[in-house]
């Protein structure tokens, strides 16, 4: 594969500083198989050095010559989308807060008001997400209290 857009010296400045200061290690990858294709490395060899399939290269590739650097970054949007929306989380939060000690009724709130079925293990990861614990207060576990956690910015 030729390159519609070549790296110039100034480009390939720019992809060894990436290469080495980058806090993402998909964008240090890429900026790096860029560096060794421009210094003549083929797709497979590549493809066998990152460990990658060879159709990876060539979309890391193709990604460069249609965005440039902005095609060594991911897209925004990737990845699994969150069930639950700020007010959903929020009336989730006070579910939990009028019975703490008894997430099964949560869970049924919210089959019954969203059609959705969840986990306790769902339920706790929200309200980890919203920086809330469930604490239990007593050692014997009868009582149990949700707190929320402040994280001092320093």
């Amino acid at each position: 594969m030729s390159l519609v857009r070549p790296i110039s010296t100034e480009s390939l400045r720019l992809l060894h500083r990436i290469y080495h200061s980058s806090r993402h290690h998909q964008v240090r990858q890429r900026a790096h198989c860029l560096i060794l294709f421009a210094q003549g490395w083929t797709p497979y060899t590549l493809a066998s050095l990152f460990s990658v399939s060879p159709k990876t290269v060539y979309n890391w590739l193709k990604a460069w010559n249609n965005r440039g650097f902005a095609g060594l970054y991911n897209h925004p949007g990737r990845g699994r989308k969150p069930m639950f929306n700020r007010d959903q989380q929020q009336q989730i939060y006070e579910w939990t807060q009028a019975s703490p000690i008894q997430l099964n009724q949560v869970l049924a709130q919210i089959e019954q008001q969203w059609s959705v079925r969840v986990s306790k293990a769902t339920v706790k990861r929200v309200l980890k997400q919203m920086d809330i614990s469930l604490l239990d207060v007593n050692p014997i576990g009868d009582v149990a209290t949700t707190t929320r956690r402040i994280n001092p910015q320093i």
